[in-house]
């Protein structure tokens, strides 16, 4: 297994995220993104992504796009053949779902938990505001929604808290009588028995997170294995290149597999920026995850990614990109962890911010047999936004191919500000395609056009 060792000096870095403040500053009054100079023009997407020359600038581009909502009566589009309605509305920040055996859906309604992540003063008012312009400076419920359609006709007609009082809770796993819960900084559980509507039992603490004080990316998803004897739990960085110092990336920048009876936590795989969704590949029973890359390097770097994730491999962060594509920024150097670093599987596009993942086994909509299904929250390091959509990848035994296919867009309207933003995605058992909006406060349904 991989271990990273170094440290990364942050006193440059330091000064540069001053100057990067004051940019963010006029983007988030203003509205608009920092100049750039124009960039060559590569392939970000597929099998074989061909990379650009990194380029950077003394102040990154920052453009998030303004959070405004859907008005009355408006929707995203969907692909052609498709349809979409809301599945649940008024919800408060929805951002993952798990659809149960039984139909019932349930929802994490939450949101980055209290605290300054490391940050104080100017600083954490300027983050505080860019994230606000961009719908996610809202509390976090920090609670589970039970949605249910009993009546089987695209509109969930009943609503319950299952589980408050949580901790930022993202990732939710049914496991047999328990629900497993990744709160920001801890994995617990709760008894569960299918069917029920309320929880009020005490959670039982099973491993902690790292989550504590520091803690950029903090959603933290989970992925019960076959057997259900491994929680494999998806976890991000502290940071954009370990600039805050290695110590503080310990167990993250990773995929974690935890002892669902002893709770012992290891490493499965590492060097992964900010894993977020996960799925077993049905053909051949593989884990696989979409990344989110490292910004400030450009428009078009680095695209984030889909892939299989081997079991001890290590898949560059901080030190390489894409491969050997070694970051210049990050000293000193690793060649030796560099070297090693597997090549993922499919690029996603740079700054997509693609978040949830799911294989589509249903046969309800053929076209869609055995593709994966990503959300892609959108981009704020980019003058030209990116993402903000809902996209298939086709696999042919086993293994992406050919370009995405957009199945939901139109979440940016005309003016460039977001009506929503997707993150998970969930496939129920009619077959249609679930999507969590947390702009919208919306669940989306997609399905095969009557």
């Amino acid at each position: 297994m991989v271990i990273l060792d170094s440290q990364v000096p942050a006193r440059a870095y330091s000064l540069r995220y001053c100057l990067f403040g004051m940019a963010v500053v006029a983007a988030v009054l203003s509205g608009c993104a920092s100049d750039s100079a124009p960039e060559e023009k590569g392939n970000e997407f597929g099998t074989a992504p061909q990379l650009v020359e990194p380029s950077g600038a003394l102040l990154p581009t920052v453009n998030p796009a303004k959070a405004i909502g859907w008005s009355e009566g408006t929707a995203p589009e969907p692909a052609p053949g498709l349809q979409v309605n809301a599945f649940a509305r008024d919800l408060e920040h929805p951002r993952w779902l798990l659809v149960l055996p039984n139909g019932d859906v349930l929802v994490a309604e939450t949101n980055a938990p209290q605290g300054r992540a490391g940050m104080s003063g100017i600083k954490f008012w300027i983050a505080s505001k860019m994230m606000s312009y961009a719908g996610a400076g809202v509390a976090s419920p920090n609670r589970i929604t039970l949605l249910r359609d009993a009546d089987g006709d695209g509109t969930a007609e009943f609503r319950s808290t299952l589980v408050e009082g949580l901790n930022s809770p993202f990732g939710m796993a049914v496991v047999g009588d328990f629900l497993y819960v990744a709160n920001a900084d801890e994995l617990v559980r709760f008894p569960y028995q299918m069917g029920d509507t309320r929880i009020d039992a005490q959670a039982e603490s099973i491993a902690p997170l790292p989550g504590k004080e520091l803690n950029h990316h903090w959603t933290k998803n989970l992925l019960p294995s076959v057997d259900g004897q491994t929680l494999y739990v998806a976890v991000g960085s502290n940071s954009n290149i370990a600039e805050n110092g290695l110590d503080a990336e310990h167990h993250r920048a990773a995929i974690l597999a935890v002892d669902t009876a002893s709770g012992d936590t290891s490493v499965f795989a590492s060097g992964l920026r900010n894993p977020v969704g996960m799925a077993w590949e049905p053909v051949s029973g593989a884990l696989w995850t979409v990344v989110n890359e490292r910004d400030e390097l450009g428009d078009q770097l680095v695209p984030d990614y889909l892939t299989e994730v081997e079991q001890g491999a290590f898949y560059g962060w901080p030190y390489s990109y894409w491969g050997s594509n070694v970051d210049q920024r990050v000293a000193p150097q690793k060649p030796d962890l560099v070297a090693q670093a597997r090549e993922p599987d499919y690029a996603l596009g740079a700054h997509t911010a693609s978040l949830g993942l799911a294989f589509y086994t249903h046969s309800a909509i053929p076209s869609l047999a055995g593709s994966a299904i990503i959300g892609q929250h959108g981009s704020w390091n980019r003058a030209q936004p990116s993402g903000y959509k809902v996209i298939a990848v086709s696999f042919d035994d086993g293994k992406p191919m050919g370009a995405p296919t957009d199945l939901l867009s139109s979440f940016l309207n005309s003016e460039g500000e977001a009506q929503g933003r997707p993150v998970g995605v969930a496939i129920n058992d009619q077959g249609a395609i679930l999507v969590a909006d947390d702009v919208g406060n919306i669940i989306w349904r997609i399905a095969a056009a009557q």
